[in-house]
């Protein structure tokens, strides 16, 4: 049974879906989603968002790079940036903008809502969008829905069924920005839970250089989320020792490095390295410069930032279905996913303007924003 007529379903109120409808006339769109709050912006930079980055360009993103620098290209982190200009936020640690509060980026973007679960999309001449609550006719629909980590935050994999439906490909779904698991061999790190210190991490062609956190799961933190999104099998190389200047000095090389002593003296213990004077370690100095392991695996979805994979870019035409026309998808359900430091929301929100402006100029509307 219809119960509502629309020119545009948006099927989900996260980032992607919320920006886009700030660009659209609210008489043309209806907004699906089963939960009234944007959990993962909410949660997302520990309660204050990360929503853009200073520095952003496709080189950030795994992907269709030409694809993703159109997109960026037309809504870049300045407009964001512009956009955002009226809430509180500030540039810190790796170039990253926060909000104060993610409250308050929910409060700009944030949309009425039609509660209900997506269960399915069918088109017979219009879409129809088959919901908990009843069917909605619409002219157009834009798949938003998101990825499938977090699960705990609402995460469902209803996009990519929708997509499959109208013939899409789904590229081979996997956790990103995660925390990686261990092989034995490096068991002894578990030992230094709570312990973090600053690496440069080498992995496929990409370096970076920032924090490792040790836990009883494996390792985490920035550079280790990072290194998650580039990593697939084999070994990752790590040095311990970025910044130091090693001197010649007598004392013990526990004492010698600026790490953490706890580090050292497992490190030591587990490769059978005596904690000698640094002058006649070394051995154990070369390793701790280029220390090669292969990580076991990684947390798994449900410790996932997001999700890595997703609708075949070499299928779709400006985000739009090369298959069905009028259907768009946007944000983080596309085979595009970002470094971590605000380079997914940022394409989120390029994503969305990107079909906003393609929805508008087909319609031969202003912006909702130009009025």
């Amino acid at each position: 049974m219809i119960i509502q007529k629309t020119d545009i379903a948006i099927l989900g109120a996260g980032a992607s879906g919320l920006f886009l409808a700030s660009f659209l006339n609210e008489k043309d769109y209806i907004l699906i989603d089963h939960s009234q709050i944007p959990l993962k912006i909410k949660a997302s930079g520990g309660g204050k968002c990360n929503f853009t980055n200073e520095f952003v360009s496709s080189e950030n993103y795994i992907g269709n790079k030409k694809l993703i620098a159109k997109v960026l290209d037309n809504f870049s982190n300045r407009y964001v940036l512009e956009f955002f200009k009226n809430i509180k936020y500030k540039k810190i640690k790796n170039n990253q903008y926060f909000a104060s509060s993610s409250n308050e980026i929910i409060k700009k973007i944030d949309k009425k809502k039609f509660l209900a679960e997506i269960l399915s999309v069918e088109k017979d001449g219009n879409f129809i969008v088959h919901t908990s609550k009843g069917d909605i006719k619409a002219k157009k629909v834009v798949i938003a829905t998101g990825g499938i980590s977090y699960k705990k935050l609402g995460a469902t994999d209803i996009g990519y069924q929708i997509a499959k439906y109208f013939g899409h490909t789904v590229i081979a779904l996997t956790p990103a920005l995660v925390g990686l698991s261990l092989q034995k061999e490096q068991f002894w790190m578990k030992k230094l839970s709570g312990v973090s210190l600053r690496v440069k991490i080498k992995v496929g062609n990409k370096t970076f250089f920032d924090d490792v956190l040790f836990s009883h799961r494996g390792i985490t933190g920035p550079v280790i989320l990072n290194s998650s999104l580039y990593w697939k099998k084999g070994k990752i190389k790590c040095d311990f020792l970025p910044e130091v200047k090693i001197k010649k000095s007598n004392k013990t090389i526990s004492n010698a490095l600026p790490l953490p002593k706890r580090f050292i003296l497992e490190f030591l213990k587990a490769h059978n390295f005596q904690d000698l004077p640094i002058s006649q370690s070394n051995q154990a100095l070369k390793m701790l410069q280029n220390y090669e392991f292969a990580p076991a695996g990684n947390f798994g979805f449900d410790k996932a930032e997001v999700t890595k994979g997703g609708i075949s870019t070499d299928e779709l035409e400006n985000l739009e279905s090369k298959f069905v026309k009028d259907l768009f998808f946007i944000g983080e359900i596309v085979n595009v996913t970002g470094e971590l430091g605000g380079y997914n929301f940022q394409w989120c929100f390029s994503s969305a303007k990107y079909v906003a402006d393609n929805i508008n100029k087909r319609n031969n509307k202003k912006y909702v924003t130009d009025k």
